[in-house]
């Protein structure tokens, strides 16, 4: 009975580890990559998109794996689709109001 004991307090610390890199690293990253998945399958014409490099654009054209991307009126770059990060921000366009300063 005592080796089993001592057995369990040496296993249990692994356990514990285990359970912690789990719920801590595994399954978030696991979710976040279904999440991506997700945002990729649903790309289509006219949505409003932000590469990784950080740049706006709306699709044009969405293929299997390249996408053209229209930048600005006239200019019209492909990327790859895997190089989405995600759709642009409603209030995003929106511009900022000047501040105020009371005298």
């Amino acid at each position: 009975m005592n080796d089993m004991m001592v057995m369990a307090n040496a296993i249990l610390p692994f356990i514990l580890m285990a359970g912690i890199f789990y719920f801590m690293l595994w399954r978030p990253q696991k979710q976040e990559q279904k999440r991506r998945k997700e945002m990729l399958d649903s790309l289509k014409r006219g949505d409003k998109i932000i590469t990784i490099g950080g740049m706006y654009g709306t699709l044009t054209k969405v293929g299997p794996v390249k996408v053209k991307v229209r930048l600005a009126e006239g200019v019209e770059i492909e990327f790859a689709r895997t190089a989405i990060s995600g759709f642009q921000d409603a209030g995003a366009d929106a511009q900022p109001q000047p501040e105020t300063l009371d005298a």
